[in-house]
C-alpha cells in the first residue's frame, strides 16, 4: 500500500536501522538518525508523522528525545513508537506506556514488529484521510489503498465509533464500530460474524468510512481481533481445499 506516512527511524545501531528500514519502507518514506540530539533539531525544522526510537542511546535516550519533542506546541502529539529491552520497560518505562503508539520489547522477531508498526502507520493515514476533509464526517477510498484488514485494524487502534461500508461490484457490507469493536455486520443476506468473514475475502473495491453513524444493534459476537483472526483462519482452510482439488483433479 502506497502511503504518505513519514517515519523518522532513530537508533544508534547501523543493523537495526537497516532492518526497520527495509521493514518499513513499503508502507511509508523513512528517514533515519543514529544520533537522538541530531534527530531533534530536524523534528523542529521538519516534523515526521510518526517517531520511532530506541531507548538507550547515547547521550539523549529515547524517553528524553520523545519528552524534548512532545515539549514543544507544534509537536506536543507526534505519535511514537519506543523500542527497549524488558527490564528497561520494567525500571523506567512503565509511565510511557500509555503515552505511546506502541512499547516493543527487543528481541524482536522483524515479523512481528512489521504488523505492529503497520497497524501504527495505518491509523495515522486513515486519521490524515480524514483531515484532507476539513468539515466533512465521511471518509472515502478504496481498498488498494487500505485493504479491510488494515480498515478493521486501524478502527480498532484508534478507538473510533462509525460505519464501514465496503462496496464489490453489485456487493455491499455494512460494519458498525463501537469504541474500535464491530458490534454490528450486514452483508447482503449474512449478518454478524458471517457477514465480517465474507468482507474479509474482498480484495477489490471501494470503503467510505462515515464518523458520524452508529448503531447499537449487537449482532457479532467476537472482538475485533477474533474477527480477524477466525476469519483469516477460515480464508486460509479454503484456499487449502482449493489447492487440493486441484491436486486431485
Amino acid at each position: 500500500m502506497a502511503s504518505n506516512i513519514r517515519v523518522l527511524l532513530v537508533d544508534d545501531n547501523p543493523m537495526i536501522v537497516a532492518l526497520l528500514r527495509q521493514a518499513i519502507t513499503p508502507f511509508a518514506s523513512v528517514e533515519t538518525f543514529s544520533d537522538a540530539a541530531e534527530a531533534l533539531l530536524h523534528v523542529a525544522e521538519s516534523a515526521p508523522d510518526l517517531l520511532i526510537c530506541d531507548y538507550r542511546m547515547p547521550g539523549l535516550n529515547g524517553k528524553e528525545l520523545i519528552e524534548k519533542i512532545r515539549g514543544r506546541v507544534q509537536t506536543a502529539k507526534l505519535p511514537a513508537i519506543l523500542i527497549a529491552t524488558h527490564s528497561e520497560i520494567t525500571e523506567h518505562l512503565r509511565s510511557m506506556h500509555d503515552h505511546l503508539e506502541d512499547l516493543i520489547e527487543k528481541p524482536f522477531f522483524v515479523k512481528e514488529i512489521t504488523s505492529r508498526i503497520k497497524r501504527v502507520i495505518d491509523k495515522i493515514s486513515l486519521e490524515k484521510m480524514a483531515r484532507a476533509t476539513p468539515g466533512e464526517s465521511v471518509v472515502r477510498g478504496n481498498l488498494q489503498q487500505m485493504n479491510t484488514m488494515d480498515l478493521f485494524q486501524s478502527l480498532e487502534l484508534g478507538h473510533k465509533t462509525c460505519r464501514l461500508t465496503v462496496t464489490n461490484g453489485s456487493g455491499r457490507c455494512d460494519m458498525y464500530f463501537t469504541d474500535g469493536q464491530i458490534n454490528h455486520a450486514l452483508c447482503g443476506g449474512l449478518r454478524g460474524d458471517e457477514a465480517v468473514f465474507k468482507v474479509i475475502t474482498w480484495t477489490d473495491g471501494q470503503f467510505e468510512i462515515d464518523f458520524s453513524a452508529s448503531n447499537s444493534e449487537q449482532t457479532t459476537t467476537r472482538s475485533t481481533q477474533s474477527l480477524l483472526m477466525e476469519g483469516l483462519r477460515l480464508l486460509d482452510e479454503a484456499n487449502r481445499d482449493t489447492e487440493e482439488n486441484v491436486l486431485d483433479a
